[in-house]
């Protein structure tokens, strides 16, 4: 049984390993403008993120295993992170910025549990030059230009930034009625010359329940960067999970106006399955506490340590299973 997200900590005496829990506090600063002008709306959007986590974090080895740790330290430790997640501006359809990549915020992040990426969709940040058209009739498109960022999902593996003057091209389209919505997304990433894709189904069964299905597909005949020996079997900043292909599926049940119940199970062809399951709760208007339950298990991964994965120190195989609590307050 591995440790879930690393979640073992060095034992200060002896430089063993013990069984621990992590904490992280976050503060995220959002600002929104908008104005009518002759040629549309013209809005700008900000997000920082200001992060500190009480991490004593080894390499996630074995916690009952013998002899002491060698592994990494978590290179955050005991200190503060500031982020800049969101940096756009936007005048009608037309968006310039620093954003997230329209392969994921164009489709829909994969379920309302917070481990959405136990098996990873896509990549995320990354400036754009985008635009979005809204036919007004339930039809939608887009047609992005993005730069991605570090390599693949969380910058360990492959390289997702582009190399040259060639960027990135994301296109897709959406038709959303009262019943749910078909939405599909295809990419071209310019350092590999590969295409990936995803399609995704959203029905609102009533006002009590909604469920999805999301596949993504992508090629891999040049995703090998020798650079980094765990990206052999191909990974790129639009198809971060193992093989070519991977599904995600869940959906929201919602017991009252206070409470709801989120659930996601996500697979590729790797044989990497992941489970989530929260429960959200309304405790007053603005604070919200969410307990979720996350299992992994690790099929025939081809990276050390499930790096292109929200996981870590889980081997070909291995499975393990975490919890975590979130207090949210927004307002």
């Amino acid at each position: 049984m591995g440790s879930f997200d690393g979640a073992t900590s060095a034992d200060v005496e002896d430089g063993g390993s013990n069984d621990t829990y992590f904490k992280h506090a976050r503060l995220s600063l959002k600002t929104w403008t908008g104005q009518e002008t002759e040629l549309g709306t013209l809005k700008t959007y900000t997000e920082t993120r200001f992060n500190f986590q009480n991490n004593n974090r080894d390499a996630g080895f074995d916690p009952d295993g013998p002899g002491p740790l060698i592994g990494d330290v978590n290179p955050a430790g005991n200190g503060d992170t500031v982020s800049l997640n969101f940096a756009w501006i936007q005048l009608g359809g037309l968006r310039v910025g620093k954003d997230e990549s329209a392969f994921d915020t164009f489709i829909g992040y994969a379920g309302n549990v917070i481990q959405d990426t136990l098996v990873p969709y896509g990549g995320f940040d990354t400036n754009v030059v985008q635009y979005y058209f809204d036919a007004g009739n339930g039809f939608s498109a887009v047609v992005s230009l993005e730069e991605g960022s570090g390599g693949g999902v969380d910058g360990s593996y492959g390289v997702g930034t582009i190399d040259s003057y060639v960027p990135h091209v994301v296109g897709g389209v959406k038709w959303t009625q009262g019943w749910g919505a078909i939405t599909g997304v295809i990419a071209y990433d310019s350092n590999y010359e590969e295409v990936s894709g995803k399609v995704r189904l959203d029905v609102t069964v009533n006002d009590a329940i909604s469920l999805f299905i999301m596949g993504g597909y992508g090629t891999d005949d040049n995703l090998t960067d020798p650079t980094y020996a765990f990206a052999a079997g191909g990974r790129g900043f639009y198809k971060p999970w193992d093989g070519n292909w991977a599904f995600w599926g869940g959906g929201t049940y919602k017991f009252n106006e206070k409470t709801s119940f989120n659930t996601q199970i996500s697979y590729d062809e790797g044989e990497n399955l992941g489970i989530a399951a929260n429960i959200a709760y309304d405790v007053v208007p603005g604070l919200t506490i969410t307990a979720e339950v996350d299992y992994v298990n690790a099929g025939s991964i081809d990276n050390a340590d499930g790096l292109n994965h929200n996981w870590t120190g889980i081997t070909d195989g291995d499975d393990a299973i975490g919890g975590m609590l979130r207090f949210q307050r927004s307002f």
